[in-house]
């Protein structure tokens, strides 16, 4: 622990990202007002001692709709993160050990679904199954998976041809207890970074669609969508937008600073030497 504390990286992200889990799991419980219930009398408020980050066009509290969104952006990282994780894995780990055809099918695909953008992935998606962010997740989660196939079929290459492997097959270890016990354990750092890192670029992406209208519908909070909605009133109340963006902007940098400080320190090839 005094090795991940010692990288500043590290500290920071934890301390950002932190905020953002303490808001998400804060407004399960409790915000200061209900974060979609309109009080006409009070909209396009600027921060006050009664409303914090001010309302919006339809006299919503805008710090009570900022928390609500942590939750969704929060969900949709999770869930993105871990059905690109899951896939990717199987698909990375088969490729490794039976290569040849194999590896070339999935590399391939792969390859494949590389050509399709999340965003245009999404479009696609939405306009068969309609908007929502469960189809927004389905699009970003369908993204994530070359990512971690990839990375899986890197790492677990190398690991496969180590010492280690081959006294476990000499000592008559079957080969997928050999996956289970040795290949997976010695991958789980550069998973567990780039998994981190994508947990950002998924709540950016999931902003970025509910921006569009493709991913969180109302009147369910999102910070992408209350972006979309502030872009009429920037003139009249600009903090409708202010207080989105930071949080989106506080959201990606600290996951982001997270991912960066544990790969300096569980990277190898990052540690100085002393």
């Amino acid at each position: 622990m005094k090795r991940f504390f010692s990288n500043i990286n590290f500290s920071i992200g934890l301390g950002l990202s932190g905020v953002v889990l303490t808001l998400a799991l804060l407004s399960l419980f409790w915000t200061p007002y209900h974060p979609d219930k309109m009080y006409p009398q009070d909209r396009l408020q600027g921060p006050s001692l009664e409303h914090v980050m001010g309302t919006d066009q339809y006299g919503r509290d805008i710090f009570s709709r900022v928390m609500a969104g942590a939750v969704n952006s929060i969900v949709v990282g999770l869930v993105t993160v871990s059905l690109g994780l899951t896939l990717g894995v199987v698909l990375g780990l088969v490729s490794a050990y039976y290569g040849k055809f194999a590896d070339e099918a999935i590399m391939r695909f792969s390859d494949f679904l590389f050509a399709f953008p999340a965003v245009l992935t999404a479009i696609l998606i939405t306009s068969i199954l309609g908007p929502s962010m469960i189809n927004a997740m389905l699009a970003i989660g369908i993204f994530y998976i070359p990512i971690f196939a990839r990375l899986t079929r890197a790492t677990a290459r190398s690991v496969w041809e180590r010492e280690f492997i081959v006294a476990a097959r000499i000592g008559g270890v079957g080969e997928l207890a050999i996956t289970w016990r040795h290949v997976l354990p010695n991958i789980l750092s550069p998973l567990l970074i780039q998994a981190t890192i994508q947990f950002a670029v998924a709540i950016l992406a999931e902003a970025g669609l509910s921006y569009l209208g493709l991913g969180t519908q109302p009147p369910h909070a999102s910070w992408g969508r209350m972006l979309n909605e502030a872009q009429t009133f920037m003139t009249i109340n600009s903090w409708m937008a202010i207080f989105p963006g930071l949080a989106i902007a506080w959201a990606v940098l600290g996951f982001n600073l997270l991912g960066d400080g544990l790969r300096d320190t569980l990277d190898p090839r990052m540690v100085k030497i002393r």
